[in-house]
């Protein structure tokens, strides 16, 4: 997996300061992301939490690690209520939050779509999965949900 020295502008926040949702659900405008469902990465986890960033690149990614057939897309969103650091990326994995990565307990609403985003080459995504999978079977996998 790359480090995170190897890659600084995959952490830099969109010019627009939106948050960001990457998933391959098909949603419109207005539609709300809800906490209680299935997780975009482990289908058998159901989330307490919607997750967002403010960084593009990161919600390519996500998008591009979700489980399913759909289309990868990534969405503007609104939280309706305060987010937090998301643990799974900041304190508990690199210190501070370099990712600009954030949840909410609360429904996160669609207001729009970015269509013009570039996705990660297929050997990127490769060494991810592969870094992910390490982790798993050293047990490193662990989700704070």
């Amino acid at each position: 997996m790359a480090e995170m020295a190897d890659t600084p502008e995959r952490f830099k926040v969109h010019e627009s300061g939106a948050y960001f949702h990457g998933t391959k659900a098909d949603l419109r405008t207005g539609d709300f992301l809800m906490p209680g469902h299935r997780s975009n990465y482990r289908p058998e986890h159901i989330s307490n939490y919607v997750y967002m960033t403010k960084v593009l690149d990161g919600a390519v990614l996500a998008a591009e690690m979700a489980v399913g057939d759909g289309a990868c897309r990534v969405y503007v969103v609104e939280p309706q209520d305060d987010v937090e650091d998301d643990p799974n990326v900041t304190d508990k994995k690199f210190p501070g939050n370099p990712t600009h990565s954030y949840r909410s307990g609360k429904p996160v609403r669609v207001v729009g779509e970015v269509s013009d985003w570039v996705g990660h080459p297929p050997e990127y995504l490769r060494q991810f999965r592969a870094g992910l999978d390490a982790l798993a079977r050293r047990g490193g996998n662990v989700l704070y949900d």
